[in-house]
């Protein structure tokens, strides 16, 4: 435990699916998580969806890429002042704002991470100081600058029975392993990408037939799974790599080639396939089997996904709710629980959750 004051942060999320900002209020020292307050998300339009989409694989001064940041900033103090609104909250009563940004690229292995977003703009805007540029320093350390929320993780799970597995199935899905043991400071967790969450899926819906989503899984549900092509794809050299690793959420766009000619229902049924064999691919790499995985992000609401999950790892699968905890809001807690460690100097990052070489402290504070 620590001596740090417990602080009330508001964390924000702009996460791979596009779908919008997720913001969530919590008190919390930097160890424990000892309330959880306010949870609200805002849907982007579909024009803002697809000029954000345009900046994908883009870094933040190319072309058309600064009007979007200032409109993402201008949606995110907006977000905030609808938070405080709602919840009858002052910006006094909020001690900081920690602030992710939307992810255009990342490519660790050439030490860049880029997330635009202007957190000078959004601490000035709302009256609250702003801890912001959580990854860049991992990724300058030679760390992978993903996953990011797997302290936090280890935070929602403390009392319960070890190990599990904390699965976010966002754009891109990650997996936070977590043993016994280890140190407030140093838990014994591993985290690392572990393959395509819903993006490809998104991307073969809304290409196909113009809708955001698979909602439910309903599509892949009737739809039925091609076997060579999935062998196919499970044969990227990346499930194999010795985690921690992580992802761009575009690296396995070659997977929508793969199944150009299928009907709309089997490449959804394939490429649903494709994340949840990745997801169980990732097994190979824990210390010990997980005895219950708990799973959060929009995957969680595609029943199709979650029982062909379940069925792949042999049971034990539950949507993070069965803890208590809130699988929507959870990213956006995660940033405001960062940015709480971030003041108080302590590690954002640890050698099994992004392979820096020790653990690393990070994010930038900007003044109200």
């Amino acid at each position: 435990m620590t001596n740090n004051e417990p602080l009330t942060a508001l964390g924000l999320m702009s996460g791979t699916s596009l779908d919008g900002i997720d913001a969530a209020v919590i008190v919390s020292d930097g160890v424990r998580l000892m309330e959880a307050r306010a949870v609200a998300s805002f849907p982007y339009d579909p024009v803002f969806r697809d000029d954000l989409r345009a900046c994908l694989g883009k870094t933040a001064d190319e072309s058309g890429v600064v009007d979007v940041a200032r409109e993402l900033t201008a949606q995110h103090v907006q977000a905030v002042k609808q938070v405080l609104h709602d919840n009858n909250l002052k910006a006094s009563d909020i001690d900081l704002i920690g602030f992710h940004g939307h992810t255009t690229l990342h490519r660790p292995q050439d030490r860049l991470t880029v997330q635009i977003g202007d957190p000078a703009m959004l601490a000035k805007e709302t009256g609250i100081r702003v801890i912001g540029d959580f990854r860049s320093n991992d990724v300058a350390e030679g760390g992978e600058g993903a996953p990011f929320a797997s302290l936090f993780h280890h935070a929602v799970c403390h009392g319960q029975e070890k190990s599990v597995a904390v699965v976010n199935i966002g754009g891109v899905a990650n997996v936070t392993w977590i043993g016994e043991g280890g140190t407030a400071q140093v838990p014994n967790i591993l985290a690392f990408d572990t393959g395509p969450g819903n993006a490809l899926i998104d991307d073969w819906v809304s290409t196909t037939l113009g809708r955001p989503m698979d909602e439910g899984g309903k599509l892949a549900h009737a739809g039925n799974v091609h076997e060579e092509i999935l062998h196919g794809l499970l044969e990227n050299d990346y499930f194999g790599r010795t985690p921690p690793k992580s992802l761009d959420r575009d690296d396995f766009a070659g997977a929508m080639q793969a199944v150009a000619g299928l009907s709309v229902e089997d490449g959804a049924a394939t490429l649903s396939a494709f994340s949840v064999s990745s997801l169980g691919k990732a097994r190979e790499h824990f210390p010990q089997a997980a005895k219950r995985w708990l799973v959060t992000g929009g995957g969680r609401h595609n029943a199709t996904m979650m029982a062909m999950l379940d069925k792949h790892v042999g049971g034990g699968v539950a949507p993070i709710e069965a803890i208590n905890c809130n699988g929507d809001a959870l990213e956006a807690q995660a940033f405001a629980f960062l940015a709480i460690r971030s003041l108080y100097g302590m590690p954002l990052s640890l050698p099994k959750t992004t392979k820096v070489p020790r653990p690393l402290g990070g994010g930038t504070l900007f003044e109200a």
